[in-house]
């Protein structure tokens, strides 16, 4: 999608005031002044707990598919190819 240069430059101006108004809002969380957000601290965590999470899911597939294998390998009533 392509905007024309005035839109363009619409957002443009825009951004700085969003941000302004985004950071400010977000200081206020941070601060215990607001209660519809969470604090930077918080956002933070999240962000650490969902790639652990990832990473955890990641882990457990591995295991899983390494213990199909050991089963059959033990298993004496499978044939071997």
């Amino acid at each position: 999608m392509h905007l024309s240069r005035q839109a363009s430059a619409a957002i443009t101006a825009i951004e700085p005031h969003h941000k302004a108004r985004e950071l400010g809002r977000q200081g206020e969380a941070d601060r215990g002044q607001r209660d519809d957000r969470p604090t930077t601290s918080e956002v933070e965590e999240l962000r650490r707990l969902r790639r652990e999470n990832a990473e955890l899911k990641r882990a457990n597939e591995i295991l899983k598919a390494a213990s199909a294998s050991f089963v059959s390998e033990l298993d004496p009533s499978r044939r071997r190819s």
